[in-house]
This record gives C-alpha cells, sequence and structure tokens, in this order.
C-alpha cells in the first residue's frame, strides 16, 4: 500500500449502526440524543488516512479531534483547529454497517470562522436518509450558568498510536462542572473570544467534541483544549475547584453566526423546534428579540473606564451588519465592535423591522474610587436630519454599586424606548452575579434622544451592556507561552 504523502485526505468516523431514517416530515422529525447510545451515534472523531486503500485493518490514519452533527441534513460542527492539516483535499466519514466493513461517505467543509475557532460541514449525501441511524445533538444558545454540570463527549480510536478504520473505538465523557469564563485570543491578532471553563482535564483528541449539559445533553459548547493559564496566581482560585484539571471549550454563542450566514437550521434544547435561517417573507415581525449575544473583554489599557454608542442595524442575516460610531474610542471602541460582529438574533418577518436601526451601549465601569468622580457622561442631542435612527443616549450614570462589587461578569439588558425618550420595559439578558436590580435602577435614571422611523419619533430597543472591572483581561493563546494545549 502506498503511502499519501503530499496530501492526506480527512475523514471523520462516526459512529453509527442501524435503519434509515426517511425524508422528514414536520410531524416526524427525528429526535435528538436523549440517552447514552444515541449520543454516541452524534459525535465524529476526525482523522487522516495514510493509505490509499484499506488493509486488514481498513484505512491506517493520523487521528486529530471529533466532531458531531446538528441536525437531519447532515451538517456537522467541529472545532477549525481540528482541520487545519487540511489543505485542498476531500473530507470524509466512516459509517460503520452491522455486518459488514466501514463505508467512506464525503463530507466537504462548509465555513470557517478561524477567530472563534469553529467549522461547519456536511455529509453527501445525507446519512440521515441512508442505511445508517445516526443521531443529532440540539444546541443550547442561553449560557449556562457556573456549577452548572457538564460533560465533554469523545470518541478516540483504541490504538492511539498505530490507528486503523477498522479498530475499536473508545468513548471519554470526561464529566465536571461550568467553572467561570475568560476572554482570550485564540491566536495572535484574532478577536477576542470569550471561553466556558469547566472542572475536568481532557484527553487527547477531545477538541472539537460537544461539550453538553448533563441533563439536557444539549449542546452548550466546542471543547477547545486543556487550560494552562499562564498567570499561576490567577488560576489557583479556579484549579481549587477541580483536581483532575481545567479544560476550555467555545460556546455554541459563536456557531450560531456560522449558521445563520451559511442558512443552515438546527434543533434548539428546549423541545428540539428547529430554528431555521431568516427569511425575511416568513419570519415574524416586531422589534429585534436576542436570540445569542455576548459581552466583551475590559481592555487593560482602560484604566479608567469608558463607554461605546453604536448606532446598528440588522442584516439579512438577523445578525449586526451596517454600525455607525456615536461615541466611543480605542481601546473599548475596538473589543465592542469585536464582540457585536458575533451577536444573533431571532429572524423577523418583514424588511421593515429586520432592517430597523438598533441602540446599543457598552459601559465600561470606573474602578473603585474613579467612578465617584465622574459617574455621570452626557452626550450632544443627535443630528435631526436622520431619517431614521435609533433610540441615543443623552446622560448616563454607572451603577454606584459597581464602584465597590467584587462582581467580574457583565450584565446584558433590553431597553425599550418610547417615543417621548422614556425607557419603559427591561429584560435582563445575562446577570451571572446578580447585579441587575442595581443596573436597571441606574438605567432608569438616563435620558435619551427617541428613535426616528421616517422622520417621525417612535419606539425602539436599546441593548445595555455594563462591564465590571475584570479581574483578568484578554491573554493570547496557541502564541508564545500557551495557554491552551489544543490536543490534549
Amino acid at each position: 500500500m502506498r503511502r499519501i504523502r503530499k496530501a492526506l485526505i480527512g475523514i471523520l468516523i462516526c459512529g453509527v449502526i442501524g435503519t434509515a431514517a426517511g425524508p422528514i416530515a414536520a410531524d416526524e422529525r427525528p429526535k435528538p440524543v436523549s440517552n447514552d447510545t444515541a449520543l454516541s451515534d452524534a459525535i465524529c472523531p476526525i482523522v487522516y488516512p495514510l493509505d490509499e486503500s484499506p488493509g486488514e485493518r481498513g484505512f491506517h490514519y493520523l487521528f486529530y479531534g471529533n466532531g458531531f452533527f446538528i441536525n437531519e441534513q447532515g451538517y456537522l460542527l467541529t472545532a477549525a483547529h481540528v482541520l487545519s492539516q487540511l489543505t485542498d483535499v476531500q473530507p470524509y466519514i466512516v459509517l460503520r454497517l452491522p455486518m459488514a466493513p466501514p463505508a467512506l461517505l464525503k463530507t466537504t467543509v462548509v465555513a470557517v470562522d478561524q477567530d472563534h475557532d469553529v467549522a461547519l460541514l456536511r455529509a453527501t449525501p445525507n446519512p440521515f436518509q441512508g442505511k445508517y441511524q445516526v443521531r443529532f445533538l440540539p444546541l443550547a444558545v442561553a449560557r449556562p450558568a457556573a456549577t452548572q454540570a457538564v460533560l465533554a463527549a469523545a470518541l478516540r480510536p483504541s490504538r492511539l498510536k498505530d490507528p486503523h478504520t477498522y479498530d475499536a473505538f473508545l468513548e471519554d465523557r470526561p464529566a465536571g462542572e461550568v467553572l467561570e469564563y475568560e476572554f482570550s485570543e485564540l491566536d495572535k491578532g484574532r478577536a477576542d473570544t470569550e471561553l466556558l471553563l469547566f472542572s475536568h482535564g481532557v484527553l487527547l483528541g477531545d477538541s472539537g467534541a460537544p461539550l453538553v449539559s448533563a441533563e439536557t445533553q444539549a449542546v452548550v459548547g466546542l471543547v477547545e483544549g486543556r487550560w494552562l493559564r499562564a498567570d499561576a496566581a490567577a488560576m489557583a482560585t479556579v484549579v481549587a475547584h477541580s483536581a483532575s484539571g481545567v479544560a476550555a471549550a467555545v460556546p455554541i454563542h459563536y456557531a450560531i453566526p456560522v449558521l445563520l450566514g451559511n442558512g443552515v437550521a438546527w434543533h434548539e434544547a428546549a423541545d428540539a423546534r428547529i430554528v431555521h435561517a431568516p427569511d425575511p417573507a416568513e419570519s415574524p415581525s416586531g422589534a429585534p428579540v436576542p436570540l445569542s449575544l455576548v459581552s466583551a473583554p475590559y481592555p487593560s489599557q482602560g484604566l479608567e473606564g469608558g463607554e461605546v454608542v453604536l448606532d446598528a442595524q440588522l442584516d439579512d442575516q438577523s445578525k449586526i451588519g451596517d454600525v455607525k460610531v456615536f461615541a466611543g474610542d480605542p481601546p473599548f471602541l475596538d473589543k465592542v465592535l469585536s464582540a457585536i460582529h458575533s451577536w444573533t438574533f431571532r429572524p423577523t418577518r418583514s424588511n421593515e423591522a429586520a432592517h430597523r436601526r438598533m441602540g446599543i451601549l457598552f459601559q465600561f465601569a470606573r474602578p473603585g474610587g474613579l467612578a465617584a468622580k465622574s459617574a455621570l457622561r452626557h452626550y450632544e442631542m443627535p443630528r435631526d436630519d436622520a431619517a431614521d435612527r435609533p433610540a441615543l443616549p443623552m446622560v448616563t450614570k454607572e451603577p454606584e454599586a459597581l464602584a465597590v462589587s467584587n462582581a467580574d461578569a457583565s450584565v446584558i439588558v433590553s431597553v425599550h424606548i418610547d417615543a417621548q425618550g422614556m425607557a419603559g420595559a427591561m429584560e435582563v439578558l445575562q446577570d451571572p452575579d446578580s447585579l441587575a436590580p442595581v443596573v436597571t435602577a441606574s438605567i432608569r435614571e438616563w435620558q435619551f434622544s427617541p428613535a426616528k422611523r421616517k422622520g417621525t419619533n417612535c419606539d425602539s430597543t436599546m441593548m445595555v451592556v455594563i462591564i465590571p472591572r475584570h479581574h483578568a483581561t484578554a491573554i493570547q493563546v496557541r502564541g508564545a507561552g500557551q495557554t491552551i494545549d489544543m490536543d490534549q
């Protein structure tokens, strides 16, 4: 057998057996995983074969990581770095059949987000309509809270030093709990990614595997690797809660823009209902409804706090599109612009609703005694020649409690502002440290200029993100002084 040296063929090995799943009708969709066997059927180790044809033990290959099915159309998610060895070559999956050797099935790389380490693939022809029993995993876009039980489900070959496709696979299911969230650059010069840290070590090849809720088995993240903070003192508290180590995962938040941008549907965790990519002709009308939002890291240079105010519009994929800067300067502005471009909203039915302007305000709270020196910020009245614009702040105030709080996590609030510029109903979207009461009370003291639509005052929605002075700033991984070991 001749070794392939210049171009290796990527293969995903999926543990799938059984009968066919036919075309999917609305009332007979395949069920998401609900037990251990089904979870195994959804995960896929990723390898590179070294032979052009199989021998007695099948294809000889190199093993790099895992992926998992997300819907009945044969789409899979994995970590982009798992595919880093692929260069203009065709990936495949191997489906195991009862009483027959494994069968190869072609897959294509649909999209890759290198900044946040997410890759989308598709198996063709669709294995859900073939002879194989396959399952998909629902996605949980809600941010899991600290102490929530999670597990990382991954398959790995029984012979890591000399693996072949006919060999048995072992399954790793390291269980642990969510510890905290940390912003990091996954590569030097890349955008910041908010990583989910959980209390368990990961093994060789777990990268790209789904991190799932232990209760619902819905995916909350993609395993990134072992967490090795350069700052040992800052890591001590986290390690104290995890004798077996600490691992990092990319929250499923960062996969949602990839799915929306490529028109790929998925299943939500609550009842496995399908969430489709946006269709302006069929989506519900109304104000933008957040689907998945993330905060921004507190920049190390921003010692005295700051504020960024944006006038933004949703694009046809229900993501942040056209952005105008109303207020804000580096280093805060750069961090905010990077964060909001991963935001997604539920699709809306009408083009008018989908393309409304929306105000976004990020407030980076001043640390300690600095907050008392200038709790108020004043803005100039926006120009009245704009036919369409969102509500914008005229006066803002930092929550006084943040000056003495030890809170680390951000608060995200959706604020309804009426045609008179008054803050009305508020929906708290993120509040891990229970700061919402003081934040919403502070927002009610703010003053706004109302939104305009076709030159007339109207009500609108503003997204407000309050960021306390975090105990740690964003750090680099994968470069010199690595803090994540991707393949261990």
